[in-house]
């Protein structure tokens, strides 16, 4: 007869590859059912994005078979519970990720549409806040140029709050919906930091456990802004692989590192890594220079996200307002869901180690 005590002491033996604790330890494990040699049991991931579930189940797998009994059927249903950051500046928004680079022109807003599509395509909830003020370029990737957010019927306070536009299960806000495109921006200092507060919290973004954040090129005032006024769980850091792109990459890493603004480096992304002929599927040109992404993180002692093809697909796909990541047999967009699976997890190890994390 086998008892719920004897699975979790089977399960008290499968450890969580990230945060080195067992799951029961952990708290991952509930709905526990058993009947005769049927055993049934959940484990709560710390992120649906998690790329390790298929890890996991194994492990539950065979530490039942080795600790319970080898005639045991097993069913392991997984589900996700989102950790928060220890600080969530606003209301039901779990985390706050930004996706920064040193220079523009590296596909820095390209990462963040499929990180935030790769992190939705998970079963997380993602908003997307475009505070590239003086380029906005994801109503184009999006394809709702021309979308003007409507005043939400809901409000704090009796302080009407905006909808963000929703496309592809994103909600996303940009400077670009309440300006015409053709129009500079030409705002001073002071004007640029009211308008990035605006964009967070004058919003009704709802139950979020992602927020990506489009940060524009440099480390100016809108950067300052969003470390100082919103704690962040982490930032990504797009580059190329040539120097002068790595040179700008290491301020901007500087820049989160500096003790006032102390925010975590979830890791690097290095994106125009290598060209692939369609006629030469195998062969890879690194046409601007080889590794320049993955010497950047062990610099810094991050992880390496991982590399992006420097492929004419991704560019048309932006340009088309249709993300790469939505094209499910695309290689790049496989590249994209590996980042999106890591930045995840990322975030889940850093809320682990945060002497107070906070579960939602």
């Amino acid at each position: 007869m086998i008892t719920r005590e004897q699975v979790l002491h089977a399960l008290s033996h499968v450890e969580e590859p990230d945060l080195k604790k067992d799951l029961v330890t952990l708290n991952m494990i509930d709905n526990i059912e058993i009947e005769g040699n049927r055993v049934s049991f959940t484990v709560i991931l710390t992120t649906p994005a998690c790329p390790l579930k298929g890890v996991i189940e194994n492990a539950c797998r065979n530490a039942i078979a080795h600790f319970v009994s080898k005639d045991a059927e097993v069913t392991v249903n997984m589900t996700s519970r989102v950790t928060a950051q220890k600080e969530q500046p606003i209301l039901n928004v779990r985390n706050i990720i930004a996706v920064a680079s040193g220079k523009g022109g590296v596909g820095k807003s390209t990462v963040s549409a499929n990180l935030a599509l790769g992190l939705s395509k998970t079963g997380a909830r993602v908003g997307l806040i475009d505070a590239d003020i003086y380029g906005p370029s994801i109503p184009i990737m999006f394809g709702v140029e021309g979308a003007k957010p409507k005043v939400s019927p809901r409000s704090e306070g009796g302080k009407p709050k905006i909808e963000p536009i929703e496309k592809f299960g994103i909600k996303m806000l940009s400077i670009g919906f309440f300006a015409d495109a053709a129009q500079p921006i030409p705002w001073r200092g002071p004007m640029v930091s009211t308008a990035i507060k605006q964009l967070f919290n004058d919003a009704d973004w709802g139950e979020l456990d992602y927020l990506i954040v489009d940060l524009p090129p440099g480390t100016g005032d809108i950067h300052i802004t969003l470390t100082q006024t919103y704690p962040l769980a982490g930032a990504v850091i797009v580059t190329t692989p040539q120097n002068v792109a790595l040179a700008d990459a290491r301020k901007g890493i500087g820049m989160f590192m500096m003790n006032a603004i102390n925010v975590p480096l979830l890791g690097v992304v290095e994106n125009m890594s290598y060209f692939t002929p369609a006629e030469l599927p195998e062969n890879k040109y690194y046409i601007f220079g080889q590794s320049g992404g993955k010497r950047l993180a062990q610099q810094f002692e991050a992880p390496f996200l991982g590399e992006i093809p420097l492929v004419k697909g991704i560019s048309e796909a932006g340009d088309s307002g249709i993300p790469i990541i939505l094209q499910e047999d695309n290689p790049a967009a496989k590249a994209f869901m590996e980042i999106a699976e890591k930045v995840a997890q990322q975030v889940s190890i850093r809320n682990a180690q945060n002497k107070q994390p906070v579960t939602v």
